[in-house]
């Protein structure tokens, strides 16, 4: 094994391991004993993008270009280069990637980024050239058309390829292609089952089928936190499903409003004689037992069966969210008003009216008014 092949197959190692600061050091020693080592200048330019040190890794790039201006690595590190940190660029990479793939045509990354750079350079000089602001699907397929064929090469080419499936589907996706695009989602779980951006797709769209509650949709949306527990989007739908489930519990206080006011026949109607006040003990706390069977079925069976995650973010939500707290609040109002009515011997009607009404009307009121917070 010569010098050079050592180095870089050490720092390889070490890059392999995440060490690139190591790699880099190494390299670099390389690169000052044989200045005209292209594969040493390859590898520290790919430590250096690790490390997001991109102008080093284009500087890096450019030095292994002098040395052999065809060179597929050099070509393919120049061109993540000049795409990635301050400064990145398209414009740029393309006759890099043209010339990548004429080296090497076999390569299925060489194709989907080439895919990528031609789709966003066909759509921003569309747009120019048109002055439109905003392109409708069927504009971006026609604009689309070479950077589609490119990327099927590069599925042809890499089919376990999860970056070849993200151009595709973000193809897809601008040109309204909602079939495909949901395919390309499929498959790149199926390659990544972590994979937050097609994870928190897939996820949204089985929680906003039609017929999923709340409760369905906050399991669906806690699942998919479990396996990509940085998604943002996935935590924002977590949150809003939760926050409909709370939402959910305010009905369950007013039915037991409703029960307690039946309970002492708050209303007369014709025909018939209301109860005589005050209730008896035994009377009023055998209503307890209605609100008891509403509350252990309705809230307390519900949340015991979601996923941890679900149990978990309740708490959270009701801790971060003033509205989840307000939704809290008011159940816990409209039960203690209904409690009042049916627990306190009362002897004249007009109070526990009074407390009827103030348990029902604010909370009905806000049923209304806070849909917009589930959004």
């Amino acid at each position: 094994m010569t010098a050079q092949q050592s180095a870089v197959e050490q720092a390889q190692i070490l890059m392999d391991f995440g060490r690139h600061e190591q790699a880099r050091d190494l390299l670099a020693r390389r690169i000052a004993e044989d200045p005209g080592d292209l594969r040493a200048w390859v590898k520290i330019g790919y430590c250096h993008l690790n490390l997001e040190q991109e102008q080093q890794a284009r500087d890096a790039a450019a030095e292994a270009l002098k040395l052999d201006p065809e060179d597929y690595g050099a070509l393919i590190l120049r061109a993540q280069a000049l795409t990635h940190g301050p400064g990145a660029s398209w414009r740029e990479v393309e006759p890099l990637l043209r010339a990548a793939v004429r080296v090497d045509p076999h390569h299925w990354y060489g194709y989907a980024m080439l895919a990528d750079a031609v789709w966003r350079m066909s759509l921003l000089r569309y747009a120019q050239a048109t002055g439109a602001k905003k392109l409708e699907h069927h504009e971006i397929d026609r604009v689309s058309r070479e950077a589609a064929d490119l990327v099927m090469e590069a599925l042809r080419l890499g089919p376990e390829e999860v970056y070849a499936h993200e151009v595709a589907l973000r193809i897809a996706g601008a040109s309204g292609n909602s079939t495909v695009a949901d395919q390309l989602e499929r498959a790149i779980l199926r390659i990544d089952p972590t994979h937050a951006d097609a994870l928190a797709s897939q996820t949204r769209k089985a929680a906003q089928a039609p017929g999923v509650k709340a409760v369905q949709a906050a399991d669906l949306y806690a699942a998919g936190l479990a396996a990509a527990p940085d998604s943002a989007e996935l935590q924002r739908g977590l949150d809003q499903a939760t926050y409909r489930m709370l939402r959910g519990i305010r009905w369950l206080a007013l039915l037991c409003v409703g029960l307690a006011a039946a309970g002492v026949d708050l209303f007369a109607t014709d025909g018939e004689t209301q109860r005589q006040l005050p209730l008896s003990l035994g009377q009023r706390l055998w209503d307890l037992v209605p609100m008891a069977a509403i509350w252990f079925v309705g809230g307390l069976l519900r949340y015991r069966r979601r996923r941890a995650g679900v149990q978990l973010n309740i708490r959270s939500l009701i801790r971060r969210r003033r509205w989840a707290r307000v939704v809290v609040a008011q159940a816990g109002w409209a039960m203690l008003c209904a409690l009042l009515i049916i627990e306190v011997p009362w002897t004249d009607r007009s109070l526990p009216q009074v407390l009827f009404w103030a348990g029902l009307v604010p909370t009905l009121a806000t049923l209304w008014f806070d849909r917009t917070k589930t959004r």
